[in-house]
């Protein structure tokens, strides 16, 4: 990962996906937290490999269908950004790194905390809804055994209180 990753493969990126963010939140200022959450569940399952984007197949049902992404919203707006990246850069920004740069530009957008969002990730093939029962926090159980959770990921307490507020 590289905060340079496709400056010679699209390097205008950052700032396409900066100002569809800005479309997006100017058009429903909920959407801040949406993005942020998206995020979140795709990074808890798999890694950050863009995964709770995939449909469902005849054969397998995916994260997005589980039951505890069918509240995520955001997938129209995510298809939004990568159409416009696509008629830039065809092919060459992966769906995982617009969901990280998506984030990160909607919590700065509303003055939240900014960091150098790292570029490169692979987008994943897999995607399986029973996966999000055992690495996605619950509501239903204690507070320890989401604790638990977050710390198998390398977060920490004032991550909990933060992502699961």
């Amino acid at each position: 990962l590289s905060v340079n990753y496709y400056q010679q493969s699209c390097p205008n990126v950052r700032s396409i996906v900066s100002q569809q963010v800005n479309q997006i939140i100017a058009a429903d200022s909920t959407m801040v937290p949406a993005l942020v959450r998206l995020h979140f569940h795709d990074c808890f399952v798999r890694g950050c490999d863009g995964s709770v984007l995939l449909n469902s197949t005849a054969n397998n049902t995916a994260e997005k269908a589980a039951i505890p992404n069918l509240t995520l919203r955001g997938f129209a707006q995510v298809d939004q950004i990568k159409a416009a990246l696509e008629a830039q850069c065809p092919g060459v920004v992966s769906c995982a790194d617009i969901l990280a740069m998506a984030a990160q530009y909607a919590i700065a957008k509303v003055g939240g905390y900014t960091w150098s969002v790292t570029l490169g990730r692979r987008d994943g093939n897999v995607s399986i809804a029973a996966e999000t029962f055992v690495n996605l926090p619950s509501p239903f159980v204690n507070a320890t055994t989401n604790l638990n959770i977050f710390q198998s990921k390398g977060l920490t307490v004032k991550d909990l209180a933060v992502l699961s507020g």
